[in-house]
């Protein structure tokens, strides 16, 4: 089953709409270049008001001990997503220092950027595909998708989710053509560029949960019609 992790969050209001309306993980960026970027204090207060059952992410991009340190003492995360340049060497030590699960965010414009998929695999907790922009001022949170057809049919040994672009009225698309474990929106729920809307929060969940149904439903009814026998 399809999840949905809402990313960028900075308030309480549009935090409570992420997880009343069904969001599995919440994400609080910790990269000051990023609009979205939360300071330690308030990502805290957020963090200190998720229920037991969503999970809490905070977002990284090339980060220092210092400020691991820092962030994951003062804030109740539950995973670390690193959406920068770090090697599987860095993956291990976070997850050493932190304590805490790691998600690896790869960054993809052609299935030649896949090729290291494996070993990031291999000491990651979760992998995070996102879209590869050449000369983009941001790591993510770009509004820009990749061709989802890149990952069809590929299997991962830890689950994953896909990110980028993603918005209401094309997740039904990449959900046809891909099975995540999640998908990741940021972007694709703003009124501005890093002010998320409770409305589209919800159509967004709304929508993959229609499609998470509709493919169950799907899917049951096509073994319950195997699973007859002929006359």
């Amino acid at each position: 089953m399809t999840e949905v992790k809402i990313c960028g969050l900075s308030t309480p209001e549009t935090l409570q709409t992420a997880i009343e309306s069904g969001a599995r993980f919440v994400g609080f960026v910790f990269y000051p270049p990023s609009p979205r970027h939360v300071s330690v204090d308030i990502a805290a207060n957020l963090a200190r008001s998720v229920p037991t059952g969503v999970r809490s992410v905070g977002l990284f991009v090339d980060p220092d001990d210092e400020t691991l340190v820092k962030v994951t003492r003062a804030v109740p995360l539950d995973m670390i997503q690193l959406h920068g340049d770090e090697t599987p060497a860095c993956v291990s030590a976070i997850k050493a220092l932190t304590h805490l699960p790691v998600m690896k965010a790869i960054r993809v414009a052609s299935a030649a950027d896949l090729e290291g998929v494996e070993e990031f695999e291999n000491v990651a907790d979760w992998l995070l595909f996102d879209t590869k922009l050449e000369n983009a001022d941001l790591p993510g949170g770009t509004g820009h998708s990749f061709d989802w057809n890149i990952l069809a049919g590929r299997e991962f040994k830890k689950p994953w989710m896909l990110a980028g672009g993603v918005t209401a009225e094309n997740v039904t698309e990449a959900l046809f053509i891909l099975s995540p474990d999640a998908v990741d929106v940021s972007s694709g729920v703003e009124s501005s560029r890093g002010v998320k809307d409770s409305d589209k929060i919800k159509s967004f969940i709304e929508v993959v949960k229609y499609v998470v149904f509709f493919t169950y439903s799907k899917n049951l009814l096509t073994r319950n019609i195997n699973n007859v026998c002929p006359c």
